[in-house]
């Protein structure tokens, strides 16, 4: 399997790829296909990798500015986060998720954060001390991984293109 970064060409699969992976989530309001289509549209796509195994693209993953209080500190969101239903649990999320912090700690990022399941995320790194928040989620699912500094406290907010 290969890790890469997207191409013009893989917009269409992208956009099929996430779409198809977030349908039968139950937490999904199926707005993720095109939250990776504004992203990209308003340049802020900061790192986005797709798994390609004998041409075929089974799994994308973004990563995208944040803010914690307003401020931008070289702090990043994961996601969305999308695998071929038939491929998920096989380990090509958690490929392209370390490649993505990979990358982002060497562009000298002071960290990543999400919201997500701490049972799953926890795998690659991420935990929550309960400082960070997002609306009026459960602090436990606000989670950070922290590269440089000292962990944040705060209000997490995503690009523009999580909140159209």
């Amino acid at each position: 399997m290969l890790i890469r970064d997207e191409t013009p060409e893989d917009f269409d699969a992208i956009h099929d790829l996430t779409s198809t992976a977030f349908k039968p989530m139950p937490y999904s309001d199926g707005t993720e296909a095109e939250i990776v289509r504004r992203l990209r549209e308003n340049g802020d796509l900061t790192i986005s990798l797709v798994a390609e195994l004998d041409g075929e693209i089974l799994g994308h993953v973004a990563f995208s500015p944040v803010a914690i209080d307003g401020a931008h500190d070289g702090w990043f969101g994961l996601g969305p986060i999308s695998v071929k239903p038939e491929r998920q649990r096989q380990g090509i999320g958690k490929a392209m998720i370390a490649r993505g912090l990979e990358l982002l700690n060497e562009m000298g990022a002071s960290g990543c954060a999400l919201i997500g399941n701490p049972d799953i995320y926890s795998r690659v790194g991420f935990s929550s001390d309960g400082q960070l928040k997002y609306l009026d989620l459960d602090t436990r699912l606000v989670q950070r991984i922290v590269f440089r500094g000292s962990p944040p406290s705060g209000t997490l907010q995503f690009a523009p293109a999580f909140e159209s």
